[in-house]
């Protein structure tokens, strides 16, 4: 809220996350509402795997779609990840030429394809240190800390950049710092 949601609302920046009510989606989904926010905040998911609004049956093992976000676009797949190709498409056909990036917080297996649809699409992908799991895998490699062969791939790539959230009063004034150089290049 203090971050993401007021710099896509200042740059008039497209979104575009896996659209579910879990986790930062349902962070970034809360945070647009809140600050009354009208970026376009787009969900990306497999249609497989979300219950849909208004449909009289649904599977309990569905997952809701988070109800804050602006479009989603639902494709083919029965299981997580198969979206995550996808989420990157839709990022680079919104940012149209325009400098775009890929903001990676904590995160689990399916994180680590969404950074490499990232890398290949060539988007920055900022990680941030700290946030848990597969960021702090990744900013190990980084550091050339790790044995996950994954990330040492990732880390290779050139793309991946991380910065640390140790101070958060700190931490949250240069993620801003940050985020704003990057999409201005």
């Amino acid at each position: 809220m203090e971050v993401l949601a007021p710099i896509a609302e200042t740059l008039g920046a497209y979104v575009v996350d896996g659209g579910t009510n879990a986790g930062i989606m349902r962070m970034m989904g809360a945070a647009r509402t809140q600050i009354r926010a009208k970026f376009a905040l787009v969900g990306v998911t497999p249609e497989g795997k979300v219950a849909l609004p208004n449909h009289s049956e649904t599977a309990a093992d569905l997952t809701p779609l988070e109800p804050n976000h602006t479009h989603f676009v639902l494709v083919a797949g029965k299981n997580w990840g198969d979206e995550s190709p996808w989420i990157s498409c839709v990022a680079t056909m919104l940012a149209n030429d325009a400098p775009s990036m890929t903001v990676l917080l904590n995160g689990g297996e399916i994180t680590f394809k969404d950074a490499f649809s990232s890398v290949n699409s060539g988007r920055v992908v900022l990680v941030i240190a700290g946030s848990g799991r597969t960021a702090d895998i990744l900013v190990d490699a980084l550091r050339g800390k790790t044995t996950d062969e994954r990330a040492k791939k990732l880390a290779k790539s050139g793309t991946l950049q991380y910065i640390n959230l140790i101070d958060i009063e700190k931490g949250v004034e240069n993620l801003g710092k940050v985020i704003k150089g990057l999409l201005s290049n």
